[in-house]
């Protein structure tokens, strides 16, 4: 029995041992359900607005109107694998994958952008170009109108939503909207966002398209809006598929959170310098920290493990988002530290 209960109070090993510090005032983030909301009232809206672009395209006859339903449906499609990617990435770690599913939600991330790419963009430029050739004739302009002022509504309600969780989480860091997007590893939030301004830029394009057919008698222009679309598309596939390349090769933390990273450990007492930082973006809320850190050499190990515990309440402090902190002992020059690396944006 007593060896039972020494047994028990033994320290963990393996992944138990790897957990996070407590921090007194850590706090279970919420992003990810906001995250979650926000793909699912996207998801929704774009598919209402298909079908009644669907509808309407078929009705009318205009490659714009066809070009923007061909445009949502990529949208709702895209926001499955966004929200395949939510539920994947967020998975806990094991020991097949001690760090996490977390990447798994990029490798998601990239095949809706591919799916933009190929389904909206795609089918959009070939059928602007088949019509310009052709000469299809477009009709019944109202309907098209009424869908387009329709769909503006339910894209921009979606749209809003996107941009309230892009600005509190930009005012969270102390950045703008635009350079938030540009860093965030939470690649559905800034897909979503996107994504609804690209189908709002659409709608107005394919507004002027059948404006321009029905002012004119010329097809010429539901042809030009349809190809206008694609190449909307095709911007919004490629900036979102780059991104989700880069954080899949493995991506560092921004510059500005490096140096903070950096002279945090620097702080530290007993440490003399961190010669050597470097940071891995795990998934959308995970961060791994290891640095190369010379230790005052008349400290003890105990001292050494003391400082370790406290280097990871500190960093976690700051940034709950780390979830692990590697250091490894070695030697260097007082005051000379690793700064000014990571994602220079």
């Amino acid at each position: 029995m007593q060896e039972t209960q020494n047994q028990d109070e033994l320290p963990p090993v393996g992944l138990a041992a790897a957990q996070p510090l407590a921090t007194p005032a850590e706090s279970a983030p919420e992003e990810g359900n906001e995250s979650v909301g926000t793909v699912i009232v996207a998801g929704l809206a774009n598919l209402v607005i298909a079908v009644a672009k669907l509808v309407a395209g078929m009705l009318s006859g205009s490659a714009a109107m066809l070009s923007e339903a061909a445009h949502s449906l990529a949208d709702t499609v895209t926001e499955v694998f966004l929200y395949v990617a939510l539920r994947r990435g967020s998975k806990e770690a094991d020991e097949e994958h001690p760090f996490g599913y977390g990447k798994e939600s990029f490798v998601w991330a990239f095949i809706a952008a591919l799916f933009t790419f190929v389904g909206g963009a795609g089918f959009s430029i070939y059928h602007g170009v088949t019509t310009i050739m052709a000469g299809q004739h477009s009709g019944d302009y109202l309907l098209s109108y009424i869908v387009l002022a329709v769909s503006f509504v339910a894209e921009g309600t979606s749209f809003l939503r996107a941009k309230r969780q892009v600005a509190g989480e930009s005012r969270r860091w102390g950045i703008t909207p635009f350079r938030f997007l540009r860093l965030t590893p939470d690649t559905t939030v800034k897909a979503v966002y996107l994504e609804d301004s690209a189908a709002l830029a659409g709608l107005v394009i394919a507004a002027l398209g059948i404006l321009g057919v029905q002012l004119t008698g010329d097809e010429l222009w539901d042809g030009i809006a349809s190809i206008a679309i694609g190449l909307l598309l095709l911007v919004v596939a490629t900036i979102l598929a780059r991104s989700n390349v880069s954080l899949l090769v493995g991506r560092a933390v921004p510059r500005r959170m490096h140096n903070r990273i950096a002279d945090d450990l620097a702080a530290i007492p007993v440490v003399v310098a961190v010669p050597t930082l470097l940071t891995m973006q795990l998934g959308p809320g995970d961060i791994l920290v290891a640095a190369k850190v010379d230790f005052d050499d008349t400290v003890t190990g105990a001292q050494i493990e003391e400082a370790s515990d406290e280097a990871e309440r500190r960093l976690r402090a700051r940034y709950p988002g780390i979830r692990y902190v590697f250091l490894d002992p070695t030697r260097g020059s007082a005051g000379r530290n690793h700064r000014d690396g990571g994602l220079d944006i």
